[in-house]
C-alpha cells in the first residue's frame, strides 16, 4: 500500500501531469482538497472510488483514512493544489506516514507561480534584469515565519517575488518593499491563476492596491513584484543562443556575414 502526494497543479484540469492522471485513476481512495482542487481533477478516479473532499477535514481525519486505507491494502491519491513541496503540508503527513510505517510518494505538479507566469505570457528571469525568483509567503493567520525570511531581506536581492497569502496585506507588502523596489515597480496579482475565472491585475505600487480593491478580490490570489514583469526594460539578448559564444552543444562560432 502506498500513498501518493500529488500535485494537482494550480486548478486547470489538463495542467495535470500524465502520471498524476494515472495514479489517481488506479487508487480506491482518494483524498482531495477540495477549496484549492476542482473536483473535475479527481474525475479520472476509478468508479466505486472513495472520494473526499479533505476541506473541513482535520490532519487526525485523514491520517484515520490512510490508516484504514492500509488496513484495506488499498492505495491513497493525497491530492493538493500546485506542487505539494510548496506549501502543502504534507511534511506532518510524511512524518505520520514513517511513524506509522507507510511507504509513500510524491508526484510533482505545475506551481501557481508558474501558472502565473504563463497567463502573463511572461519569462520571470530576464537577463540583467533578474536571475532568482523568490517563492514566500506573508504569516497573517498561518504559521509563522522563520527569523530572517522578511520581505526585507528578500528585496535587498533586487529578485523577483511570487508571495502567496498576501492579498490582505498589500498594506504592509506596500510598506515594507516600496524602499528596495520603488513605487512605480511593477506589481501583478493574479487571482485564481488558470481557473476559469482566472483574473490579472496589473499595476504599480502606486495603484495597485486602489485596483484590488476596487475587483473585490480578497483571497486565493498570488501577488509577483520586481522589474522582470516591466514590458520596457529593453534586457538584451542571453548568452544561450548568442552566435558568437560558443558552448558545449554548439562548439562553432558563427561567422558574421
Amino acid at each position: 500500500m502506498t500513498v501518493y502526494f500529488i500535485g494537482a497543479g494550480p486548478g486547470d484540469p489538463e495542467l495535470l501531469t500524465l502520471k498524476a492522471a494515472r495514479v489517481i485513476g488506479a487508487c480506491p481512495v482518494c483524498l482531495y482538497a477540495g477549496s484549492l482542487v476542482p473536483a473535475e481533477v479527481v474525475g479520472c478516479a476509478p468508479e466505486g472510488a472513495r472520494v473526499l473532499d479533505t476541506a473541513p477535514m482535520t490532519l487526525d481525519d485523514t491520517h484515520a483514512e490512510i490508516l484504514a486505507a492500509h488496513a484495506r491494502g488499498e492505495d491513497v491519491a493525497r491530492v493538493h493544489s500546485g506542487d505539494p513541496s510548496l506549501y502543502g503540508a504534507i511534511a506532518e503527513q510524511i512524518r505520520r506516514l514513517k511513524e506509522a510505517g507507510i511507504d509513500y510518494q510524491i508526484i510533482p505538479g505545475v506551481p501557481a507561480y508558474a501558472a502565473a507566469a504563463a497567463a502573463l505570457g511572461t519569462e520571470l528571469t530576464v537577463p540583467e534584469i533578474a536571475q532568482s525568483i523568490v517563492l514566500t509567503r506573508m504569516s497573517m493567520k498561518s504559521t509563522g515565519m522563520p527569523e530572517g525570511e522578511t520581505l526585507e531581506n528578500f528585496a535587498r536581492t533586487g529578485a523577483t517575488l511570487a508571495i502567496h497569502l498576501g492579498i490582505r496585506a498589500l498594506r504592509e507588502i506596500e510598506r515594507q518593499l516600496i524602499p528596495y523596489y520603488g513605487e512605480d515597480c511593477p506589481v501583478v496579482v493574479i487571482y485564481r491563476a488558470s481557473w476559469p475565472d482566472q483574473l490579472i491585475i496589473r499595476g504599480t505600487f502606486a495603484d495597485i492596491r486602489e485596483k484590488v480593491r476596487a475587483a473585490k478580490i480578497t483571497r486565493t490570489a498570488l501577488i509577483m513584484v520586481g522589474p522582470a514583469l516591466s514590458d520596457n526594460h529593453g534586457f538584451p539578448d542571453s548568452a544561450l543562443y548568442d552566435a558568437a559564444k560558443p558552448h558545449v552543444l554548439r562548439p562553432k562560432v558563427k561567422e558574421k556575414s
